[in-house]
């Protein structure tokens, strides 16, 4: 990922400000992945930033634009101006919202992402589910997993890129600890999560990234997307 930021196994990332902010928490930290400024703003209050309040530390400037996030992804018109179902502050953090939220920065430019829905799975589909996460994420994009109950999605969480080893880093927001997730916790419904165990949607690129090329937007593969076709959030 281009930026001084990085988050790996064993280590502790901010941590969401508010009970329903678990979504944006996860957002903000993605933008502070892929966007060395952005990330220096947060971290030190460098670089003011024009779109959230200002905060005197660093706990308070992440606050401050985890409400900027959820405004966007839960109003009429979400991420870029872009049309978006509106949804209740009390609920969360909608994964179409989410969605448009990556497309808009918090991931690189360019970057296409997809939602998925994985509870109704199979043992058997569940793996295969992660063994695709573990794919789309490998070149530095963020994923988002929302997890929770065998009833209700209560939790959202970020899936970065592991080690090679074909598993998932997870960060979660409720306490800001990265961890492993490995296929068989995956999909046996044991993720161990903030106290969460069964999966539920994940929004992760599609594999695909918008290049602009005479004008028109162009999809590329991911094949292409590792040659050196690339654009830069």
């Amino acid at each position: 990922m281009a930026s001084g930021f990085r988050l790996r196994v064993g280590d502790t990332g901010p941590v969401q400000q508010s009970p329903v902010t678990c979504g944006s928490a996860c957002l903000t930290v993605a933008r502070m992945l892929v966007n060395p400024a952005f990330a220096r703003w947060i971290t030190t209050g460098e670089g003011p930033r024009g779109d959230a309040p200002a905060g005197a530390t660093e706990q308070e400037r992440f606050a401050a634009y985890e409400r900027v996030v959820m405004s966007r992804t839960n109003a009429l018109r979400g991420a870029g101006g872009r049309l978006n179902l509106p949804w209740p502050h009390a609920l969360g953090t909608p994964p179409w919202g989410a969605r448009a939220e990556l497309e808009f920065g918090a991931a690189r430019k360019g970057t296409t992402y997809e939602l998925r829905v994985v509870r109704q799975l199979r043992a058997a589909a569940l793996g295969a589910a992660h063994r695709s996460l573990v794919d789309v994420v490998a070149d530095g994009e963020p994923a988002l997993l929302y997890i929770g109950s065998a009833t209700l999605p209560r939790h959202v969480t970020l899936v970065l890129p592991g080690d090679g080893d074909r598993s998932l880093d997870v960060y979660d927001p409720a306490s800001g600890q990265v961890t492993t997730l490995d296929e068989a916790r995956f999909a046996g419904h044991q993720l161990g999560i903030a106290g969460w165990d069964v999966p539920w949607f994940t929004v992760q690129p599609d594999g695909l990234r918008r290049v602009q090329a005479f004008g028109f937007s162009t999809g590329i593969s991911s094949a292409s997307r590792t040659s050196g076709v690339s654009a830069s959030a």
